[in-house]
């Protein structure tokens, strides 16, 4: 199972793991402004994340995930994404960009083999693999060490504003994320 660590520091990223790859270039820039995590049992899973600024202008996710459990066939991924233009709690509307209710071996070996993969395993301790995930997601210790995401698997153009995506994972522990990012276009 992937943990939410991963699907944290993808911050910006977190865009992407709701949107199926893309070819190009993205037309965009993005500002990942909060992130708020949680989980029912720290026991099993402890999660920890920060937006931090690494120059000016330029800011990064880091994390770190303890992941104490193994998931199985019962684990569930979700996600949900949402866009304000004004970035007031009341102005978000859902969007189609989303993960419907899936077991999380379908996660992997889609939106976290061709997405997370790409832009947060160069700056974390995150599984990496080829061809299909084998179970089990090994225990241990996850760092995400100030990830920017690039433009792999984003999509092209993005209508500016603010973004809302909300992660889940459920059974036998329910944990997540909120991820807040502003989007801008890209000056060339």
């Amino acid at each position: 199972m992937l943990p939410r660590s991963l699907l944290l520091s993808i911050g910006g990223v977190l865009i992407l793991l709701i949107v199926d790859q893309c070819n190009g270039k993205r037309k965009w820039d993005y500002e990942p402004l909060s992130i708020e995590t949680y989980s029912t049992d720290e026991s099993m899973l402890k999660i920890e994340a920060k937006v931090d600024r690494v120059g000016r202008g330029e800011y990064a996710i880091s994390a770190n995930i303890e992941f104490k459990y193994t998931p199985d066939e019962n684990t569930m991924v979700q996600a949900s994404a949402y866009r304000s233009s004004s970035g007031e709690e009341n102005d978000y509307k859902i969007i189609p960009l989303s993960i419907p209710k899936q077991p999380y071996s379908e996660f992997m070996n889609n939106h976290y083999k061709d997405v997370v993969i790409p832009n947060l395993g160069g700056c974390s301790n995150l599984i990496k693999f080829e061809d299909k995930f084998v179970p089990p997601w090994p225990q241990n210790t996850y760092v995400l060490d100030k990830c920017v995401a690039n433009s792999d698997g984003f999509p092209d153009i993005v209508p500016e504003g603010y973004y809302k995506v909300n992660f889940t994972m459920m059974n036998p522990v329910d944990w997540g994320f909120i991820l807040i990012v502003k989007i801008s276009t890209k000056l060339v």
